[in-house]
C-alpha cells in the first residue's frame, strides 16, 4: 500500500483546524478538494478516519495516528519554506572564510564577532593558510572567501579581489624598549638586538628581507621563529626583540599595552590587504552580507589607523635612503 504524502499533509490540516473548510483554507486549497482526498484516503486504507457525527471534527484512533505522521510531514514542509527565506534574505547559513593567521587572530576574528551579534542564525567556520593555498582553497569551494594580502601580481580571471587595507608594517618592540628613548637608529642598534622569524609562507618573509637588503647585511640575529601571532606578541613583550608586524595588528593590541611601535620608517610591501572571491560560484546570500561588513569595518579601521599613524613622531633611521636622511 502507498499513501501519498499529501493527503496526510491534508488530514493534518484538517485535525489541527477541527474542520474540513478550515484546514482548507490553512492549506491554500478548496474545501471539495481536501473533501475529496480524504474521501480518497480512507478508500485506499478501508478504515474511517473520523468519528461520524462529531463536530468539529474528531479522528479515529487510526487517523490519529495518520495524522501524527501528516504534522510531521506539514512541520517539514514549513520548515524547508523557512530555511529557503532565511537563505535567500541572508539571515542563516554558513560562511567559510580562510585568511593569513595574524590578521585573522587579530583583526578579523573581532569582526566576526560583531558580525554574530547581529546575524546570531549564520555559522561562521575560519581556517588559516597564505595566499596559495587560499586560491585552492577557493576554486574547490572548500573556502567561501579568503582575506589575504595580495602583490600587484594579477589574479586569474576566475577570481575578484576587493581591497580593503593597504600594506603598512611596523617596527615592533616591547614598551619600554632601550630603542624608543633613540632620536636616531643605526645599523648597529638593529643589529645589537635578536629578531623574530615571520611564519613560514608568510609575506612577513619576504618584507624582512628586504629590510636586510635595505640595510646591506646578509642576515639578523633570529631567536625565536613560528609561534602564533598571541606568542609573537607574548615573546616580545618579555623580551628585548624585534619584529616586523602589520600596523593593524600590532594596533589591535593597543589597548593591552605589551608592544610598541619603533618610530622609524622601514621598507613598505606593495600590498594590500583584501578579500578574495570566485567569480563563478552558487549564491550565498550570507556570505554576501558578511563581506558587506568586514568591508565597512575597514573602513572605519582604516581611518581609526590613519589616526594613529599621524600622532606617531617618526624618527630617522637607517632604513631612509641617504638623500632623504
Amino acid at each position: 500500500m502507498k499513501i501519498d504524502e499529501r493527503h496526510l499533509v491534508q488530514l493534518a490540516a484538517v485535525a489541527e483546524t477541527g474542520g474540513v473548510t478550515e484546514g482548507a483554507a490553512m492549506l491554500g486549497m478548496t474545501q471539495p478538494a481536501v473533501s475529496r482526498t480524504l474521501s480518497m484516503l480512507e478508500r485506499r486504507v478501508g478504515e474511517p478516519l473520523f468519528i461520524p457525527g462529531k463536530r468539529p471534527l474528531q479522528l479515529t484512533p487510526l487517523g490519529q495516528q495518520l495524522a501524527i505522521q501528516g504534522r510531521s510531514i506539514l512541520g517539514a514542509s514549513r520548515k524547508a519554506v523557512e530555511i529557503v527565506r532565511s537563505f535567500q534574505s541572508g539571515t542563516a547559513g554558513r560562511i567559510k572564510v580562510g585568511g593569513v593567521p595574524f590578521f585573522m587572530d587579530a583583526v578579523i576574528s573581532q569582526m566576526i564577532a560583531s558580525f554574530q551579534l547581529c546575524e546570531r542564525d549564520i555559522m561562521v567556520e575560519q581556517s588559516y593558510g597564505n595566499l596559495p593555498d587560499l586560491l585552492t582553497e577557493l576554486d574547490s569551494s572548500q573556502i567561501d572567501l579568503a582575506i589575504t594580502p595580495i602583490g600587484s601580481t594579477d589574479l586569474k580571471t576566475d577570481f575578484e579581489f576587493q581591497p580593503i587595507l593597504p600594506g603598512r608594517n611596523v617596527l615592533t618592540c616591547a614598551v619600554g624598549h632601550p630603542l624608543l628613548r633613540k632620536r636616531r637608529l643605526s645599523i648597529e642598534d638593529i643589529l645589537a638586538y635578536p629578531w623574530v622569524a615571520p611564519l613560514p609562507g608568510s609575506p612577513l618573509v619576504l618584507d624582512l628581507h628586504n629590510i636586510l637588503i635595505t640595510l646591506g647585511i646578509s642576515e639578523l640575529s633570529v631567536r625565536y621563529s613560528g609561534g602564533s601571532l598571541l606568542s609573537v606578541v607574548n615573546y616580545v613583550a618579555s623580551t628585548d626583540a624585534l619584529a616586523i608586524l602589520p600596523h593593524s595588528v600590532v594596533f589591535s593590541f593597543k589597548g593591552e599595552n605589551k608592544i610598541s611601535i619603533v618610530p622609524v620608517d622601514i621598507p613598505q610591501p606593495e600590498r594590500t590587504l583584501g578579500i578574495i572571491t570566485k567569480r563563478k560560484t552558487f549564491p550565498n546570500p550570507a556570505r554576501r552580507k558578511f563581506q558587506d561588513h568586514i568591508v565597512r569595518e575597514f573602513t572605519d579601521l582604516k581611518k581609526v589607523i590613519e589616526r594613529h599613524e599621524k600622532s606617531i613622531v617618526w624618527g630617522q633611521g637607517p632604513f631612509l635612503p641617504e638623500r632623504d636622511r
